[in-house]
C-alpha cells in the first residue's frame, strides 16, 4: 500500500465526515519537502542505549548557555554510560517549568541556540518533547487567536453550548475551560496559562506535524509525545485516548518511515497500564515506546512492603511487542511518581499507604479530580530515593544507597530501554527550598546546580558518590549483556515474595542472564534455576545462595 493511500486512510479516521483530499494533498505535499533535506542516520535500539533525563538549564555556569554546560558534563563524568539525553522542553515557555510553550521553533536563550543543540547531537542522540496537546496563552497562535486573526480562529477549542463535558477525564483539579480577554473562551486540560491546541483544525496537525518533522531533521532521534492522550475532544466521551489520537500519532509514524527516518516516536500517559499500552497500536504502526508508568510505584511498593508479589504478578503480563516497539522503562522523572498506573494493581489501601510514607517522609501528593467531584491522589512528589527510605529500617547510608542501587537493578533488568533521571544518577535528595520558594509539588525534584558546586558534591558527598559510581557500573554491566537487548525475551521468575526474580534471553546470540534481587531488609537464602558467574560480583554461583538485605546478582549462563 503506498504512502498516499496510508495517509488518506488515516485522515479519514482522524476527520469522518469532515475529510476532505485537499488534506491529503497537504500532507504528500509536506512529506515530498522534507524528503529533499539532509538527514542522519541513526543506530536501531540495543543493549547500550541508556536515556538520561534532564532539562537542558540544570548545570549552570557563569556566561555560558546551559547547554553547553550540560554537554561538557556528561562529556566529562558519564560518556562512557549515557548514550540519549531526554531534553526536556528547550523552548520559550512561560510556566509549568518549560510546559507552556510558547514558540516550538525556538531555543530558550538561557539554553543557547539551535547550533548548541546541533554540537551536543554530535556527542550523543537526543530526545525532544514535542508539547503538542497544548501551548501557552502568550504564543503568537493564541494571540492571534484572541485578537480574531483569520490564520489562527480555529487553532483552539472555545467553549461551546451543548458540549458534554462531564464525562471528561484529566489529571488537574482547576477549570476545564478558561475566559481570556475579549470574553473568548478555550479548552485548558492542565492550566490557564496551557491552552490545547485544537487538531480538529486540519492546518493546526499540518503545523504540528512539520514541526515534528523540524525537531527530527534538527538531532531529534527520538521524540517524546507529552500528554499526548488528550488531543481530541468529542461531545459526551472522556476526551482521552480516542481513535482519533491513535490515528494521528499513527500518521506521524508512517511519515517517519516514508522519509526512511529511525526517529523513534515515544508517548507520554500517565493512566492505567492497559490504556498505556494501547499505544503500541499492533505493535508496529503507532508508539516505538510507550512510558513504563506502572513500574516506579511497583518497585517502589515492593521495596517499602518486602514483599514481590504485585510487582512479580505485573511483570508477568508483560511481553515483547515486536522487533520495532519496546518500554522506556524509569523510575523517577521532572513529574512525580503517578498513582493512576496502580489501579488494579495495587488496592486503595496499599495506594493510600504509599501516599502516606511520601508525606511522613518530606514529599507531597498532588490530586486529580474525577468525574464524580471526588478527588484521589494523582502523583506523589518526592525526590526517589527519599521515597524509598524506611525510616525506622534504613537507617544507614550505606543501606539507603543499597536500596537505590537495588531499585535500580530492576530497571536495568526488565525488558525494554532504561532512562535515568538526572536526580537520580546524582544520589540528589529533597529539594524543600525549590518547593516552599514556588509553592509548585514538583519542585522537590528539579533543583539545579552550579557547575563548580556540583563537581565538587560529587567528591565531598559519600552519599553523592556512592550512587553516582553505583549507577554508572550497573549501566556499564547492563551494556555489554546482549540478554539485556530491548527486544531480548523475558520470563518472570517466581521465587517467593521477597525475590524478584527473571530471565532474560537474548534468541540471537543465545547469551542468557538470570536477574534476583533480596527486596527485604532481612538475609534470606535463595534456590537459583541454575548457576553461572554473577556478572556484579564477578563470583560462580549455583544452587543455594544467601542474599543480605536488597543484595542482587545478575547471574550468566
Amino acid at each position: 500500500m503506498s504512502f498516499s493511500v496510508k495517509a488518506e486512510n488515516l485522515l479519514k479516521t482522524i476527520y469522518g465526515e469532515d475529510f476532505s483530499s485537499n488534506y491529503k494533498e497537504e500532507i504528500v505535499k509536506l512529506v515530498e519537502s522534507w524528503r529533499e533535506k539532509k538527514w542522519s542516520e541513526t543506530a536501531p535500539l540495543s543493549e547500550k542505549n541508556v536515556y538520561l533525563i534532564t532539562y537542558g538549564d540544570i548545570i549552570k555556569e557563569e556566561g555560558e548557555p546551559t547547554l553547553k554546560t550540560l554537554n561538557k558534563f556528561i562529556n566529562e563524568y558519564a560518556a562512557d554510560e549515557i548514550t540519549d539525553v531526554h531534553l526536556l522542553p528547550m523552548f520559550p515557555y512561560t510556566s509549568d517549568d518549560g510546559f507552556s510553550v510558547v514558540d516550538y521553533r525556538e531555543i530558550h536563550p538561557e539554553l543557547g541556540n539551535w547550533s548548541d543543540i546541533e554540537r551536543f547531537s554530535g556527542d550523543y542522540r537526543l530526545m525532544f518533547d514535542f508539547v503538542a496537546n497544548h501551548m501557552s496563552k502568550s504564543s503568537k497562535w493564541f494571540q492571534g487567536y484572541l485578537k480574531g486573526e483569520a490564520e489562527y480562529a480555529n487553532y483552539f477549542t472555545p467553549k461551546e453550548d451543548g458540549f458534554d463535558a462531564s464525562n471528561v477525564v484529566r489529571p488537574r483539579t482547576s477549570p476545564l475551560f478558561h475566559e481570556y480577554e475579549g470574553g473568548k473562551t478555550a479548552w485548558t486540560t492542565f492550566s490557564e496559562d496551557q491552552v490545547d491546541v485544537n487538531f480538529k483544525h486540519f492546518p493546526a496537525l499540518l503545523e504540528m506535524t512539520d514541526i515534528l518533522l523540524d525537531y527530527a531533521n534538527r538531532g531529534g532521534t527520538s521524540i517524546r509525545l507529552d500528554a499526548i492522550g488528550f488531543m481530541w475532544k468529542e461531545s459526551g466521551t472522556t476526551c482521552i485516548h480516542l481513535p482519533q489520537t491513535h490515528a494521528i500519532i499513527q500518521l506521524w509514524r508512517e511519515i517517519l518511515e516514508e522519509l526512511q527516518l529511525n526517529t523513534l516516536l515515544i508517548t507520554e500517559t500517565n493512566v492505567p497500564h492497559k490504556e498505556n499500552i494501547s499505544y503500541f497500536g499492533d505493535g508496529n504502526n503507532e508508539a516505538h515506546m510507550v512510558y513504563q508508568f506502572s513500574l516506579p510505584p511497583l518497585v517502589l511498593h515492593t521495596l517499602t512492603t518486602h514483599d514481590a508479589s504485585k510487582l512479580t504478578g505485573w511483570a508477568k503480563s508483560i511481553e515483547k511487542v515486536s522487533d520495532s516497539a519496546t518500554y522506556f522503562n524509569f523510575l523517577a522523572s521532572h513529574d512525580g511518581i503517578g498513582m493512576r498506573p496502580t489501579e488494579g494493581i495495587l488496592t486503595e489501601e496499599e495506594r493510600s499507604s504509599l501516599a502516606e510514607k511520601v508525606l511522613n517522609n518530606g514529599g507531597r501528593v498532588s490530586y486529580k479530580s474525577n468525574p464524580d467531584g471526588t478527588e484521589s491522589p494523582y502523583e506523589l512528589n518526592i525526590n526517589y530515593m527519599d521515597a524509598l527510605i524506611n525510616k525506622d529500617e534504613d537507617t544507614s547510608e550505606d543501606m539507603q544507597v543499597q536500596k537505590m542501587l537495588a531499585a535500580h537493578s530492576v530497571l536495568f533488568s526488565v525488558m525494554g530501554v532504561p532512562a535515568v533521571y538526572y536526580h537520580s544518577l546524582l544520589g540528589s535528595q529533597n529539594d524543600y527550598e525549590g518547593l516552599e520558594s514556588s509553592g509548585i509539588n514538583r519542585r522537590i525534584n528539579r533543583q539545579k546546580f552550579q557547575y563548580d558546586e556540583l563537581v565538587s558534591e560529587l567528591e565531598t558527598s559519600t552519599r553523592r558518590q556512592k550512587v553516582f559510581t553505583g549507577l554508572k557500573r550497573l549501566i556499564r554491566t547492563r551494556q555489554q549483556e546482549t540478554a539485556f537487548s530491548p527486544f531480548a525475551s523475558q520470563s518472570i521468575i517466581d521465587l517467593g515474595k521477597q525475590v524478584f526474580s527473571l530471565i532474560r534471553r537474548n534468541e540471537e546470540t543465545g547469551d542468557t542472564v538470570l536477574f534476583v534481587m533480596n527486596v527485604s531488609n532481612k538475609l534470606i537464602d535463595v534456590e537459583l534455576p541454575f548457576g553461572g558467574e554473577d556478572l556484579w560480583s564477578g563470583n560462580s554461583v549455583e544452587g543455594t545462595v544467601e542474599l543480605v538485605p536488597y543484595q542482587f546478582m545478575w547471574i550468566k549462563k
